[in-house]
This record gives structure tokens, sequence and C-alpha cells, in this order.
């Protein structure tokens, strides 16, 4: 937890994918506190045919490089949503040479009776899971 869902268009090699990944993966426990381990994320490729994503009229640039976050999340300060966006578009371009204006980011909040990490348990409520992840 947080759930990371990538959305893609198809053609990037296994290095390429296994970069965007390490490099989300490092701004979210950088940016939302959460343990190395608690690492959920899903790669979705799409063909261009069955992927849209403009502008919202601001006049954003896009690439074959566009990418689409998804992070379903206990709720989050303000200031660390702000913080991941900075922190994410600039790792992204460093490790990735993917531009900020290739990144969009959703987040979804959920609270802790919504996570089940195994065994039947919900492990937020039950205190095998810590509060701040």
């Amino acid at each position: 937890m947080p759930l990371v869902k990538v959305h893609v268009l198809k053609g990037r090699s296994r290095d390429e994918v296994d970069m965007l990944l390490d490099a989300i993966h490092d701004i979210v426990v950088e940016s939302f506190g959460v343990p190395p381990r608690d690492r959920y994320q899903i790669l979705h490729e799409h063909e261009p045919s069955h992927f849209r994503a403009l502008d919202t009229g601001l006049n954003i640039p896009r690439t074959e490089k566009f990418l689409l976050l998804e992070i379903t999340s206990r709720p989050r300060h303000r200031d660390a949503k702000v913080a991941f966006y900075s922190n994410l578009t600039r790792t992204l371009r460093t490790r990735c040479d993917i531009e900020p204006s290739d990144v969009m980011v959703s987040l979804i909040n959920n609270s802790d009776e919504d996570w089940s990490f195994g065994l039947g348990a919900a492990q937020f409520l039950t205190g095998e899971l810590g509060q701040k992840s």
C-alpha cells in the first residue's frame, strides 16, 4: 500500500519498465514515508488506439512516453502530495528520460478497513500493520 497502477503505451523494453517502476517506488517511499517492502505496482500496456490522454486544455505537450499513474492510498497530507508530484517528475526525467509534461497522476483515497494484505485479515484494523504507511 499504496497500490500503484501505471498506464503506458506498448513498446517499452523490460529494462525501461524496471527503471520506471523502481523510480516510481523510490518516490512513493520518499514522499509518503512507506516502508521499502510496501510495494504494490501494476503496469498496464495499451495499444495507441486504446489509450487517449489529452491535456484538459492546458496546452501540455504529450509524447509516446506519456504515463498515467493511478494511486490508491490511505489519505495523505496535501504537502506530501505536492512534494510527490514534484519529486516524481524530477526523478522520472533524470532516471527514465520522461518529461514532466508526460506524467499524469490521479490519487484515490481509501481507509484502513479497505485493505487486506492476505490471510483474510484487515491488517491495519488488527494492528498487524502500523498506522503510518
